[in-house]
């Protein structure tokens, strides 16, 4: 049996404890429908993650296929001399969005895909490979960067999830059944008092017949 609440058994107090319980099961009530909506997404979120990773992995095969076979054409001296000339890319910018009020990352950034001059060498310097190798690794490159975007996501979530849990299990299974047993308690006790008082009110209205009849 649930534990009960440390109050005075009155009228006003069960009246109270009748609106906390209404209020604390519309509490349940919405709690319950935020963390389904919650799963619904994270699982959503789960799937682009899944088939990110998948074009991620494929990616980077192909880039390191493609350095490969650039290193053969061009050598590896070579191009870790072009590497060295490479300008550096442009920053990202980290913002925030909400997801049924949970705050997570949103990247931005402008397309990591540039022309050989962007790059910081030239196309007629150097063999068509390295503009490959380039290509491939700046398609890696936007891929990595938006699966960190949704991993984070999705590791938010799942602690807005588990927080959300905790709340929803303590309404239902701690809080509400407390009150719950609290109220049932105050209305036994009233009934007890109200039975007491009966049994007073009969007794003294018996001695008060009693001296009428002396």
């Amino acid at each position: 049996m649930p534990e009960i609440l440390k109050v005075k058994p009155t009228r006003m107090e069960l009246l109270k404890l009748k609106k906390r319980i209404k209020l604390a099961a519309k509490g349940h009530k919405l709690l319950k429908e935020k963390q389904d909506a919650l799963i619904m997404e994270f699982f959503t979120i789960y799937d682009e993650a899944l088939s990110l990773r998948r074009e991620l992995n494929q990616k980077m095969e192909e880039a390191f296929e493609s350095l490969r076979m650039a290193e053969i054409e061009v050598s590896v001296t070579k191009l870790k001399e072009i590497a060295l000339g490479v300008r550096p890319n442009k920053e990202v910018e980290i913002k925030r969005r909400n997801i049924m009020g949970v705050p997570v990352p949103l990247i931005e950034a402008e397309s990591f895909k540039r022309t050989p001059e962007e790059r910081g060498y030239s196309f007629v310097s150097t063999s068509p490979r390295v503009d490959i190798v380039a290509q491939k690794f700046e398609e890696v490159l936007e891929l990595a960067v938006r699966l960190a975007e949704v991993e984070e996501t999705l590791q938010r979530l799942a602690r807005e999830i588990e927080k959300t849990k905790r709340r929803v299990n303590a309404l239902e299974y701690i809080i509400i059944p407390r009150m719950e047993a609290t109220v049932k308690f105050i209305e036994q006790r009233l009934d007890e008092m109200e039975r007491e008082n009966f049994f007073r009110l009969k007794r003294v209205k018996a001695l008060l017949e009693a001296r009428q009849e002396d």
